[in-house]
C-alpha cells in the first residue's frame, strides 16, 4: 500500500516537473544549464533517484521516508502551481 502511494506521488512529481520544464517560465533561467539541457532529462533523472530511494527505504521498514516524500510532493506541487499560474 505504501509503495503504491509513493508511486502515485512519483507520477505527480514527474508530471508537474515536466510541465514546469516545458512551460518556458523565466524562473527556469535561474537553473543550471545542466538541469535544463535535453528537455530536462538530468532533473527528471534526479527526480527518479529521489523516488527510488524513498521507495527502497519505505520498503525496508522506514515509513518516515514515505511521509517525507509525500511532503516533498506537496511542496513541489504547490510551488509548480504557483509558478504556472503566474502567482510568483
Amino acid at each position: 500500500m505504501m509503495l503504491g502511494l509513493l508511486f502515485i506521488c512519483g507520477v505527480i512529481n514527474f508530471a508537474v516537473g515536466k510541465a514546469m520544464l516545458e512551460s518556458g517560465h523565466p524562473i527556469l533561467e535561474t537553473l543550471p544549464a545542466t538541469l535544463r539541457r535535453n528537455g530536462g532529462r538530468v532533473s527528471l533523472a534526479f527526480e527518479f533517484g529521489v523516488l527510488l530511494v524513498a521507495m527502497l527505504l519505505a520498503g525496508h521498514g522506514w515509513p518516515a521516508a514515505a511521509w517525507l516524500y509525500g511532503g516533498y510532493t506537496a511542496v513541489n506541487a504547490t510551488f509548480y502551481w504557483l509558478v504556472l499560474n503566474n502567482r510568483i
